[in-house]
């Protein structure tokens, strides 16, 4: 099955007025996600799939980031200057 928020596979979103649709597009916009969006001022408002998509973009944001790496002394500083370590940055 396509991911939701896909080409094949666009988020649908009812919402009330065309003020809300346009912040629905533009919040989809800046995630690259594809969504139908109706205005439809009589059903009720329907946000379930953009929330959904916001959900799991949150949990990709939450991955721990890996330590930086161990440097000895005589390696090269990981600062780009090309000078050693023990010469460079951990000169303290």
């Amino acid at each position: 099955m396509p991911k939701l928020g896909s080409r094949k596979r666009p988020a649908i979103v009812r919402v009330h007025s065309a003020e809300a649709a346009e912040e629905i597009l533009a919040v989809c916009y800046d995630h690259g996600w594809q969504a139908i969006v109706g205005v439809e001022a009589d059903e009720p408002e329907d946000i379930s799939d953009v929330e959904e998509l916001l959900r799991e973009a949150e949990k990709t944001k939450q991955i721990p980031e890996r330590p930086a790496p161990k440097v000895s002394p005589n390696d090269y500083c990981p600062c780009g200057s090309g000078k050693k370590f023990k010469k460079c940055c951990g000169m303290v």
